[in-house]
């Protein structure tokens, strides 16, 4: 079994390049081929993100938060804010051995960057 969060957003070029500035996210499917696209898959590590295009109302709350394990939070955390996100704070390490930073994506989308310490 495999879980595959999706995001659906009013800008999708937008949020890809974020998520490809970001964390290398590289577009592996998208619907149709031609055309304006509604659909994609991005291949983010070994893991699989999708984007759909709607209008939606992004400053709605979120309900979920996507979390993305890395090498090092503190070099990915000045790559936020140029493509397009928010930095929540500086990094902080965890009890639970992990250091941790929250950032949010430009639709406004919550994500947490994780690094085993």
């Amino acid at each position: 079994m495999a879980i595959q969060p999706i995001i659906v957003t009013p800008d999708l070029d937008r949020v890809q390049e974020f998520y490809a500035r970001v964390f290398g996210a590289a577009e592996v499917f998208r619907q149709p081929a031609d055309g304006p696209v509604f659909y994609k898959t991005l291949r983010v590590g070994d893991a699989e993100l999708g984007l759909v295009a709607e209008e939606v109302d992004v400053s709605a709350p979120p309900r979920i938060t996507l979390s993305f394990d890395v090498e090092d939070v503190d070099a990915l955390l000045p790559l936020v804010e140029p493509a397009g996100g928010t930095v929540r704070g500086p990094a902080n390490d965890m009890p639970w051995g992990q250091r941790v930073a929250h950032v949010f994506d430009p639709d406004g989308n919550p994500v947490n960057l994780t690094q085993q310490i």
